[in-house]
Formats: structure tokens, sequence, C-alpha cells
């Protein structure tokens, strides 16, 4: 089946109680039992719910995966795909990667004796200095958050594999619809489905796609027993968010590039961040392992007070952290998104305080050019 087909069907039989066409909302905590170790599949809404099992069946069909577990958020999602290392462990995280995500390694993981170092990933000479002989995963961001750099996700997997590691990538800010991972050879794609495969930004929560049998049960394992379970109507949401995300994604990307290439030319920018542009340095890279370019735009205004101007006087645009919505969102990376990592990493990643990052809506682009340009001005 396409894409599109499979979005709206995949995971959402018609419930055999009723004909709904959508998946119910099953609002319980625990299910009716027929006898002793006799029931219907569901004994507890930790453990199993019916709506979370449709929108796991779904985006694990979108993902290519075998199997799918959605988490209350994102970095629950990230936190449990974690799991798989162990004290001891070393982890190679991409050096641009979401600041929660460094902040988990950061301030978490390593109290727990898991080693981890900063890379870029996109430098495959300089990842291959990284590995251990106690390396277990390569955690890819691709394209970064919010440089937008590109990670050549098939030649990192095969060097991860030759070395006996895994590779986890976050796809949040493609999507299964113009990226898909598992195809380039990662082991795990790891999704916030806030962002895109909700689209409208009335829902947080996160996903574990895979293939392997064994990771996957304990992945189901650590979900039941930590609980960071997405909730019946939030699966919902997401479920209802998934229908529509090929041709969102398409505005997305019509919109993104638009924005991008006005950007590239306005007088008040120094530099914009969108693989999509022939510029960015990863732009062939991008066009073989994406289908299309997305929303995300970054842009340097020069300095923080010229990036705190543009925040606070766009009109449309609404000023806020997060992503992925139907609606455009401006954000600050250096003060909001990525405040948690250290100012002189920051600096060495292009993570200026003007560096402004925008999530393209789908509103008519004119109206977000003309929004841009009037705040830059």
């Amino acid at each position: 089946m396409g894409f599109s087909t499979t979005a709206i069907h995949a995971g959402n039989e018609p419930d055999p109680a009723t004909g709904a066409v959508s998946v119910p909302i099953y609002q319980t905590s625990t299910y009716a039992q027929e006898g002793l170790g006799k029931h219907k599949g569901y004994e507890y809404a930790r453990t199993q719910n019916p709506t979370r099992t449709a929108l796991e069946k779904n985006i694990a069909a979108l993902e290519g995966a075998r199997f799918g577990f959605a988490f209350a958020s994102g970095m629950s999602a990230i936190d449990a795909s974690l799991k798989l290392v162990k004290g001891g462990d070393h982890v190679i995280l991409g050096d641009n990667t979401y600041g929660g995500t460094f902040r988990l390694f950061n301030r978490i993981l390593k109290d727990y004796s898991v080693e981890f170092d900063l890379a870029d990933t996109s430098d495959l000479a300089n990842l291959e200095k990284f590995f251990k002989p106690n390396t277990k995963l390569v955690f890819v961001e691709t394209p970064t958050n919010p440089v937008m750099t590109v990670t050549d996700l098939a030649a990192v997997s095969e060097m991860a594999h030759a070395r006996g590691a895994k590779v986890i990538c976050d796809n949040t800010f493609m999507s299964p619809y113009f990226q898909r991972p598992i195809e380039h050879g990662v082991d795990i794609v790891v999704h916030s489905t806030t962002k895109y495969l909700n689209g409208h930004s009335d829902s947080i929560g996160g996903f574990v796609a895979l293939n392997n049998e064994e990771d996957a049960e304990w992945i189901r394992f650590v979900q039941n027993s930590v609980g960071a379970v997405l909730s019946p109507m939030d699966s919902f949401l997401v479920l209802r968010g998934t229908k529509t995300l090929a041709v969102r994604m398409e505005a997305h990307d019509k919109n993104g590039r638009q924005v991008a290439a006005f950007l590239q030319e306005h007088p008040k920018v120094e530099k914009v961040y969108y693989p999509g542009l022939a510029s960015h340095p990863q732009h062939e890279l991008a066009k073989r392992q994406q289908s299309g370019f997305g929303g995300m735009v970054s842009f340097e205004t020069g300095s923080l007070e010229n990036a705190k101007k543009v925040l606070e006087s766009v009109k449309l645009c609404t000023l806020g952290e997060s992503l992925g919505g139907v609606e455009s969102l401006i954000s600050h990376p250096a003060t909001m998104t990525h405040a948690a990592v250290p100012d002189e990493t920051r600096a060495k990643l292009g993570i200026t305080d003007g560096l402004v990052r925008i999530s393209v809506g789908i509103e008519d682009v004119e109206d977000i050019l003309e929004d841009l340009d009037q705040a830059l001005k």
C-alpha cells in the first residue's frame, strides 16, 4: 500500500462492536475478565489499551517497522530506548541534538555509569575515532536541531554494525513521510509524536519503532514496568494526526522551501540553515536520503538584540517552544530548546544568541513571508 493509504488504514480497522470508523477512545483503567487467566487480550491499561495499540500499529507501519511503542512524551521514548545500554556501556551521541536529549545524558545517565561522547556524526572520519570496545549505541538526530546538519544514516549504520553497535535515530524533524531511517540500516527510530505526527499542537507523546524482536520485548517490558505510556485520548489525537500526515508534510515542505529562499535573500539575515537550499553543505545527501526537506528553518540575525526584536515583532508566527504544528511557531534555541547545553558547546555548534528557528506552518505562505519581513525590518 502507498504511504497515505497506510496512514489512513493501518491500525484503524472499524470497531467490531459498533462499526465506528474512527478508533474509539477506550478511557478505562482496567478490563473485566471472564475468569482467572481468561480475558480478551486486555488486563490493565498501563500494559495494554486498544486505542494505544491501534496507534502503535499505525506508526510502526509508517516507519516500516515490525514493532512500535507509544510513550507519554518524546523524552520518555528516548529514555526507554536508552535502557538497552547498561552501566559501563559507551554511547556516541550526536553533538547537536535536542537540548532535552543532551540533558538526559549529561545530567542523568552519566550518574548511572553510562559513558558517552559527543561527536559530529555527519563527519564519518571524525565519528570513527569515537568508537570504543564498549560502544553499544550511536544516537543520531538528522537533520539536527536547530542547525539542520544531515548525517548519512546508511554509512553510520554500516560503521556501527561493523563494530557491534546499534544505531538510534531521532526522526522527529522529517517524520516517516520524508525519511524512513530503518530503510537505511538504522536499528531503532524515535519520535516526539507531539510534533509532526500529531500536527495540531494539542498532544504530548513519543514513539519507538524497531524490527529486532529481542530489543522490542525489552522495550515492551520497560514501557510496562516504568509506565510512561501514552494516554487513550492522546493516542486518539495522534491517530487523527497521522491520517493527514502526507498532505500536511507536503504543505510544510512547500512553504518551508519558499521561506528558506526568502530568508536567504533578505538583507537582515546573515545565514540560513535549511537542507533544501543548494547552498547547504549536505544538500545532495539530503536529496538522496530524504524525499523532502520539511518545514524546519533556522536563520542567523547577528545578535541577541536582533533576534529579540524579530521574536517580539512577529504577529502571525507564534513565539513558543515546540514545532510541527499546522501553525507557524518561532523560537530562540539558545534560551529555549537548547538552554541546557553549555554556552561553549552551543557556540561551537553555531547555536548563537542571534539564531532564530521557525517551524513553518501550513498557512498561506504569502502571509508567513509578510510577517517575517515586517519583523526583520
